[in-house]
């Protein structure tokens, strides 16, 4: 029911003040008419006068202040004094087609249907000129909308047919043009929800329309291009709560660590982080019940830009100067427009689980996923423990300091001319904190094994050997011993669930032999090492270099497994092993919803890689990818507890020269490939960022051991 706050018969004197500027279009006469059947009503700021599809019979004149109108969710602009709205509803009986909303106070005047219908019998002539005038505003603003559209199409490619051939698991279909994906996907698919759905391998939402002959799929959160898409949906969802709830608040989100996302709040509110997750929950579940949709609007980079500044955007803004097209995807489920880095979930609705945990170091939002079938409650500290991270707050700091908060900020510095300056800092950074890695073993008194852990691609070669110069400058030998010498043999490795050899399990290693060998060498005695034949798939534990170590020499060991306790046993008293965590953990955002990801990171480093050097190929990486993270998580991320160390091998230009690689071995990936779809959203990603050839990177940084050409190659 609409409101009927405040009504009151209007005055005269200010029927006199309003006669004229209501009505231009009507004689002043029938104006005279008009006025004894208007009712003033007010309404303060927030007031809703109407809401969409409200059953009400009433037009309403504007007096004073300024009115907001929305559709579904869609903001359609404002009237002020001097406007009318509502006249479908008096003259037709149609539901609300709109909402409107005081912004301000205003004052209106009503018109029902009964006080028509009272005017009508007793002024039929004024009536009837009066509806003629409504009839032609309406009539107006009809023919300037359609003009609009024809504009717009003329930008556009129309449809030249009117229908398509979709080809969908191996049947073939011929469906109207426009027919939005959705209509044609299944909900699920083995009981994992659809999130959006693949054209020609390419990821698409699900209320995109078909115009052409295509390949179609779903994309259900199974796959992790599913669950990216779905964690990025409820990320604009929580930053449009964020809108309603706390404007003045700087909310953006920050770092993923896995199966959650961190999200900065710049000044904490005086309430606290637990009450600020409460309302902002509150506000996410009440527009998940509005089940408003994601809309995706094309805008002139301009419009964006401008948008975006006014918003508090302005990385997002920044980052639009690199930005190729006349034109930029903005996303929106509310108020809030977000640059469209991808597809989207179709609707706030189908938002998948979620929840909120405020802890020591801020809040954390949880996603549900193929690890975490149900959504257990998180710890009590609302975070799982990564260890020492100070070098990943420093290393923030400094980039601070340096200006660059954003990829947008980083183009910026490379296209004035800062770009050697950037790769010294950034290189001298790393070089200061593998140095205080060393101090900190040579200052650690009992220390003999050094081992090193990280996931694939994070760096550990290079670590390793820039890790014993320092070392050796503190007076200490390091003794490399590699893990992948002590596998079993290949018939008596476990195997997985699926009855596949699993060489990533703990138990592929002879842990009994490996033990052996290190509490001997420990004790001083010469140990001939052990050696593995990968293609034969035999071990040798005999074959290997004979080893002693001397006063100032320490083993250093590098390996998957380098942090689960187990892996030495009793052959090494505690404080005899130090343990270092390898991993890039520093990604810039590219604007307060979507940053770059450090797995996304290690994948392009590990395709460039493997094609540069090895000959593997984007595609088979891309598929093996899903596979090595399990691993990961399996095998390292679940002891980071036991790191004496985490060492950040992010570097903040390395994306920028891994594109002048990466471009051409992602394109070689085949439109028709499962891979693509992965490759493709990585082309996106690297099309953000200004290049930076390879020759301005030193020859030991650790990026050479993805690009080649390392100063410790022999």
């Amino acid at each position: 029911m609409e409101s009927t706050l405040d009504v009151h018969p209007l005055p005269p004197a200010q029927l006199a003040l309003r006669a004229d500027c209501a009505f231009l279009a009507v004689h002043a006469d029938d104006v005279l008419c008009l006025l004894p059947y208007l009712e003033e009503v007010h309404y303060a700021p927030s007031d809703w006068v109407m809401r969409q599809g409200d059953k009400a019979r009433a037009m309403y004149f504007v007096g004073a202040g300024r009115l907001r109108l929305r559709r579904n969710s869609m903001d359609l602009g404002a009237i002020g004094a001097g406007e009318h709205v509502g006249e479908l509803g008096l003259l037709t009986g149609r539901d609300r087609a709109a909402s409107v909303q005081a912004e301000m106070d205003s004052v209106l005047w009503r018109l029902d249907y009964d006080h028509w219908q009272q005017m009508a019998a007793t002024h039929p002539q004024a009536t009837l000129r009066l509806t003629e005038a409504l009839v032609g505003h309406l009539g107006g603003r009809l023919t300037d909308m359609t003009d609009r559209v024809d504009l717009l199409l003329k930008q556009r490619s129309v449809p030249r047919h009117s229908s398509v051939v979709v080809q969908l698991e191996g049947e073939t279909r011929h469906v109207r043009t426009g027919l939005p994906l959705r209509a044609l996907l299944p909900a699920q698919v083995d009981g994992w929800p659809v999130v959006a759905g693949l054209v020609d391998f390419k990821p698409v939402s699900l209320l995109t329309p078909l115009t052409s002959n295509a390949t179609v799929a779903p994309l259900s959160l199974q796959h992790w291009e599913g669950r990216g898409i779905a964690r990025h949906s409820i990320g604009l969802l929580l930053l449009e709560a964020a809108h309603a709830v706390a404007p003045e608040l700087d909310v953006r989100m920050g770092q993923s660590i896995g199966f959650a996302q961190r999200v900065e709040v710049g000044v904490p509110p005086p309430e606290g982080l637990a009450s600020l997750a409460q309302r902002l929950s509150a506000a996410m579940h009440a527009l998940i019940a509005a089940d408003a949709p994601f809309r995706v609007e094309w805008w002139t980079v301009e419009e964006a830009v401008s948008h975006l500044r006014d918003q508090g955007w302005g990385d997002a803004a920044r980052l639009l100067r690199v930005h190729r097209e006349a034109a930029v995807a903005m996303v929106s489920c509310g108020h809030v427009y977000a640059p469209c880095h991808g597809p989207m979930l179709p609707s706030t609705g189908t938002a998948v689980r979620w929840q909120f945990v405020a802890g020591p170091d801020g809040l954390l939002l949880y996603f549900d996923d193929e690890r975490r079938p149900h959504l257990d409650p998180p710890r009590d500290n609302g975070a799982p423990n990564l260890g020492d991270t100070r070098m990943v707050h420093d290393h923030a700091r400094w980039l601070s300091a340096m200006g660059v908060t954003s990829v947008g900020t980083f183009n910026e510095l490379c296209i004035s001319g800062q770009v050697a300056h950037l790769i010294r800092i950034s290189e001298g950074f790393q070089e200061k904190r593998l140095g205080m890695v060393a101090d900190a073993i040579a200052r650690r008194d009992g220390v003999r094994v050094i081992c090193v852990a990280g996931p694939s691609s994070s760096g550990k070669t290079t670590f390793i050997k820039r890790l014993t110069v320092q070392l050796q400058v503190d007076g200490l030998n390091p003794v490399g011993l590699s893990l992948d010498d002590y596998y079993v043999d290949r018939e008596k490795t476990v195997r997985d669930a699926h009855g596949e050899y699993d060489f990533e399990a703990l138990e592929a290693l002879d842990l009994s032999h490996l033990q052996d060998h290190v509490g001997r060498l420990l004790r001083g005695e010469k140990v001939r090492t052990a050696s593995y034949d990968f293609k034969q798939g035999k071990s040798h534990p005999e074959g290997g270099p004979e080893l002693q170590l001397g006063a100032n020499d320490l083993l250093i060991m590098e390996g998957i497994h380098g942090l689960n306790p187990r892996l030495l046993g009793d052959a090494v008293h505690g404080r005899e092993v130090y343990r270092i965590f390898i991993n890039p953990m520093t990604a810039l955002p590219l604007d307060r919803l979507t940053r770059v990801n450090v797995s996304d990171l290690r994948l392009l480093r590990r395709i460039v890689r493997d094609r540069h050097q090895r000959g593997h190929s984007a595609a088979a990486n891309i598929e093996r990818w899903p596979s090595v993270r399990r691993g990961e998580r399996s095998h390292i991320f679940r002891f980071l507890t036991h790191a004496d160390v985490v060492f950040d091998s992010s570097l903040v230009y390395e994306l920028s020269v891994l594109k002048v690689f990466a471009e051409r071995y992602l394109l070689e990936v085949p439109c028709d490939h499962a891979a693509f779809t992965t490759a493709w959203r990585l082309r996106q990603l690297i099309d953000e960022l200004v290049t930076i050839y390879p020759d301005h990177v030193p020859p030991t940084s650790m990026l050479r051991e993805f690009i080649g050409g390392s100063g410790f190659e022999a």
